[in-house]
């Protein structure tokens, strides 16, 4: 759901971070290793989209660190170095997946999906609730048999919303999972967002305002 590229070639991290924000993640980006470390510092990522080679900190160092701390963030390590040895370095260090550059790019969104349903909060292919089911697999989403023409954030929205299996997610929650780290706080997006979701979900009302705490199906 949100992933980190950190990757040095500026226009790549931002080809990979457009693309994957196409395909439903949230994407923060950084240019070097050790502002990979302060971001996953401050943020709970799904994956984490690695160059080995970033300057001031090493991508191998940034991957041992997150190793040793026992962070749920899967890694899919990047490298212009494709020779056996090398893939095989980099899973030693705790990598969850290796891809060579150059690369295919459906090959990196798959990989990336792959890597988001083995993490510590898998989610399962299908979300069903008050007749309301997602495939967050192809993205796709229905209510009583109705497609739903759902934005990349009101499909994430909804996700978090059935994977919370009637428990109610903050809107502090909804931003740090949906939005990037550009997001601001004091714009009203989620109460945006969410009054989009409703409408587009039909009667009856099924996202409820729990007051003072979030929002809960």
């Amino acid at each position: 759901m949100r992933v980190l590229v950190a990757e040095d070639e500026e226009i790549l991290a931002e080809l990979v971070a457009t693309g994957l924000r196409r395909a439903g993640f949230a994407v923060d980006t950084v240019y070097s290793g050790d502002a990979a470390q302060a971001y996953l510092g401050l943020y709970d990522y799904d994956v984490i989209v690695l160059d080995r080679d970033l300057p001031r900190v090493h991508g191998d160092d940034v991957a041992r660190q997150l190793v040793a701390s026992g962070s749920r963030t899967r890694i899919l390590m990047l490298t212009a170095a494709g020779s056996m040895e090398d893939r095989v370095s980099g899973l030693d260090l705790g990598a969850d997946d290796y891809l060579g550059k150059p690369f295919e790019f459906p090959e990196l969104v798959s990989r990336v999906r792959a890597l988001r349903r083995r993490s510590a909060r898998p989610v399962p292919p299908q979300l069903v609730r008050y007749g309301i089911r997602l495939d967050t697999v192809r993205r796709t989403a229905s209510r009583d048999g109705r497609e739903l023409d759902l934005s990349p954030k009101e499909f994430a929205v909804l996700q978090l919303l059935l994977e919370a299996d009637g428990g109610t997610v903050s809107a502090e929650e909804l931003l740090e999972r949906a939005w990037d780290a550009n997001a601001d706080p004091f714009t009203g997006a989620v109460r945006v967002c969410l009054s989009k979701l409703r409408g587009k979900l039909g009667e009856p009302a099924v996202i409820r305002t729990v007051q003072g705490v979030g929002y809960a199906l």
